[in-house]
């Protein structure tokens, strides 16, 4: 691959590891500044990535995991072995987070690593741990009860704590990857003890051995929810935040709580709060953050940190704050430390609407309130953008299979919109 070349004339090669929206977004924002076409590695061929100029894709099978992730990693570094320029090393899921995360020191050697160490990000990925470092660093969550597979199996201790609806989502995001059963969710709202049980019974049964997060379900909508993406310098200091306010979110069984549609909001106290945690746990990379808005306490409740960009933070680009630049002035051009923070957002004027469905969908779909009136604003001048439609990315091939694939969309929320409504939270 030939080497990127920032303005300055210094030149980079970044790798991304995956293959879905959130890897084409990231290459996307390489483009956008940089030029030139992005090396990626993945297991599967997604849709997103496909049929594209701007990103190669060579895929292993079984590269999501270990050994094959770093005997594979291992070859590609004697590639580079050579190399002059730095070689930014980038997982766009929680899995090749992990995993670099993992195998930091080695791949250290060659590679540019933008993640915490292992111990910390252990503690982070597991939704349980997450809660433990959030109240040492007054971090609010929801409250929370922790199920665990001995206490299923013993059926004890498993009484509710909290009033239906409760909350049940699994503390191993990683693990439960590899969990498969009719009727699986990223995360369920349960409304009786009976589907409690029932749940709680499939997901065990079905092989998931980590504990289960039981909480208090936060009353609202999809427009309660805020997501918030940060990047954070090579010596811990936040150097960028993003809140986003989602509007709506897929229905769909195995991605509730995919967003799909973002407007840019501002929020100091958020941003505020937000840097104080990174900073105080001595973060570094990209972060980011699920919330909601708690209506009983008027507070934002945090519901996990996930140690890469989010899967919709193509939205963070598209209003101006490009990803991939604060990556390549930390470990590139090493002027980020001498930069001041950016509190994204603040300027109306630059604001654009994301959308990861069809206009026509968000339209009949999203909830009627002050959110979604500005989004209709943004509509109206043509202030919108996507993550996979990208002008300077075009073919007819491209162009058909994601047309497909947004208007598969409709088929969806018309199959389980209603069914899902007010049921299923992040």
């Amino acid at each position: 691959m030939i080497p990127i070349e920032t303005e300055s004339g210094k030149k980079f090669t970044p790798i991304l590891l995956g293959s879905d929206m959130n890897v084409y977004g990231m290459a996307r924002a390489f483009h956008e500044l940089y030029g030139g076409t992005v090396k990626a590695y993945a297991d599967i061929q997604l849709a997103p990535t496909r049929y594209t100029k701007i990103l190669s894709l060579t895929l292993h099978p079984g590269f999501s995991e270990d050994p094959v992730f770093i005997e594979k990693m291992r070859e590609i570094a004697k590639e580079y072995q050579d190399h002059e320029e730095p070689v930014i090393l980038i997982g766009c899921g929680d899995g090749y987070a992990e995993l670099i995360s993992k195998h930091k020191e080695e791949l250290s050697k060659t590679f540019v690593c933008p993640y915490v160490d292992y111990d910390l990000l252990k503690s982070l990925n597991n939704k349980e741990s997450f809660y433990r470092v959030a109240d040492e660093h007054g971090l609010p969550h929801p409250l929370t009860k922790i199920i665990t597979k001995d206490m299923y199996e013993s059926k004890k201790d498993l009484d509710v704590p909290f009033d239906f609806p409760v909350a049940l989502k699994p503390a191993n995001s990683v693990e439960w990857l590899d969990i498969h059963f009719e009727g699986r969710k990223k995360a369920f709202t349960i409304h009786s003890q009976e589907e409690y049980m029932s749940i709680v019974g499939k997901i065990y049964d079905n092989g998931y051995k980590s504990d289960l997060i039981l909480q208090d379900f936060i009353p609202g909508d999809d427009s309660n929810m805020r997501v918030l993406n940060a990047y954070v310098d090579q010596d811990h200091h936040v150097k960028m935040m993003c809140l986003g306010h989602p509007i709506l979110e897929d229905p769909t069984p195995q991605s509730i709580g995919n967003y799909v549609a973002i407007i840019p909001e501002f929020n100091q106290d958020v941003y505020d709060r937000v840097q104080k945690f990174l900073e105080d746990i001595e973060f570094t990379g990209y972060a980011n953050f699920d919330m909601k808005y708690d209506s009983r306490d008027k507070t934002f409740k945090f519901f996990e940190i996930n140690l890469r960009q989010g899967r919709s933070s193509f939205f963070v680009t598209l209003n101006g704050y490009n990803l991939a630049k604060y990556v390549v002035e930390d470990y590139v051009e090493g002027t980020l430390e001498n930069e001041p923070t950016v509190y994204a957002n603040k300027n109306k004027a630059q604001h654009k609407l994301w959308l990861g469905v069809p206009v026509k969908v968000f339209n009949k779909y999203a909830a009627k309130n002050d959110a979604t009136k500005y989004a209709d604003e943004l509509i109206k001048q043509d202030r919108i953008g996507t993550t996979v439609f990208y002008d300077k990315d075009k073919s007819f091939k491209r162009w058909l299979l994601l047309t497909y694939m947004f208007h598969n969309y409709v088929k969806r929320f018309d199959k389980y919109f209603q069914e899902n409504k007010g049921r299923d939270f992040k």
